[in-house]
């Protein structure tokens, strides 16, 4: 991944040639309702499982914040599956689209853009890199990764753990997924610095059950030692904590998406921390491209990724037990269903109501 503060000349010239053609033939829509095709975003996200963010967060703020800048929406869901994932974007294209919004699922997302631009409407891709897409939108995934990464060293050294010799497990993300590669880079690069080692490094998925069964193999292998866990996200972390709790273990443990029950385990001191990401600061961001490109404006980019393709990075946030209160008070952590049960009495400790 390259820094750059502008788009390339030759980036720029393709989406206006995306847009000239979009403008000419209304997007799929061809002589017929150019105008209306021209107005539309449609937007297919890839499932519900890997993380409840798609539907709990990404939806809403997408769909409120494209409908105030003017658009007809069309979002979906493919549910986890590619041929959905293709026969939604089928019928989006047979009815126009202005731009498309793209989620990446299992590579579904190449296929889907390739149609998109050879009928000229310009593709975003949205939190995941899609080869062929014209602009990539995401949090900076490096630096998720990074953070990730800290909060195992800041772990092992509140546990007067020496890194150098820790017994650390790495749980990366689905390889698939274009930013799994990123949060284990970013990650690596702040533990390696500390002289941290992978002692097992299971394959990545974006799976709890999977990511619980993958950790108690390993975790046999390493005869029930482990000082820290390296885990991408919230959901793959809870799965490994399953597994700590089953065999009374108590270590670092790293995750993101600020999900709920991230957040429980943060507070309750089973996950060290969590990588916030404020969904309505990246959706704003896809939402203020769209509407410039549709606009004939020249956006700018923060990045560009190792293929040349422009890259609007939005800053993530780690969040320990005491950062927890701002995830509620932004409105991406509901308090009522946060403080259940045992984690109640957190709630009250850090003042979260």
């Amino acid at each position: 991944m390259k820094t750059s503060s502008l788009v390339s000349v030759a980036a720029v010239a393709g989406v206006s040639a995306l847009l000239l053609a979009a403008c000419s033939s209304g997007g799929s829509g061809g002589e017929t309702g150019s105008a209306e095709a021209a107005s539309r975003a449609c937007v297919i996200l890839p499932d519900a499982a890997s993380s409840p963010r798609w539907e709990n967060n990404d939806r809403p703020y997408l769909e409120d914040g494209l409908a105030a800048a003017g658009f007809e929406t069309d979002i979906q869901n493919a549910q986890g599956d590619t041929n959905k994932y293709a026969t939604i974007a089928d019928q989006q294209l047979s009815k126009g689209c202005g731009v498309m919004l793209l989620v990446d699922y299992n590579g579904a997302g190449a296929a889907v853009a390739e149609k998109a631009k050879a009928e000229g409407i310009p593709v975003i891709a949205y939190d995941r890199p899609i080869e062929g897409a014209d602009y990539y939108v995401s949090f900076d995934n490096a630096e998720v990764g990074r953070l990730e990464g800290q909060s195992i060293v800041d772990g092992l050294a509140a546990a007067g753990k020496d890194p150098k010799t820790a017994v650390v497990v790495y749980m990366g993300g689905d390889p698939a997924d274009g930013n799994a590669k990123m949060f284990h880079d970013g990650a690596v690069e702040v533990m390696e610095a500390a002289g941290i080692k992978p002692a097992a490094e299971p394959p990545g998925v974006w799976d709890g059950e999977k990511s619980a069964t993958n950790f108690e193999q390993a975790l046999t292998s390493l005869g029930g030692k482990v000082d820290a866990v390296w885990v991408a996200n919230d959901t793959n972390a809870a799965g490994v904590i399953t597994i700590l709790d089953k065999n009374g273990l108590v270590v670092p443990v790293s995750g993101q998406d600020a999900s709920i029950a991230g957040l429980q385990n943060v507070l309750l001191g089973k996950q060290t921390a969590t990588v916030y990401k404020p969904i309505k600061l990246e959706a704003d961001a896809a939402v203020d491209l769209a509407t410039k490109l549709l606009g004939g404006e020249t956006p700018t980019a923060d990045q560009e990724l190792e293929d040349g393709t422009p890259y609007i990075a939005v800053t993530p946030q780690l969040v320990g037990p005491d950062k927890v209160k701002d995830v509620v008070d932004a409105g991406d952590a509901d308090a009522s269903e946060l403080c259940q049960g045992e984690v109640a009495a957190k709630c009250t400790e850090f003042g979260i109501q």
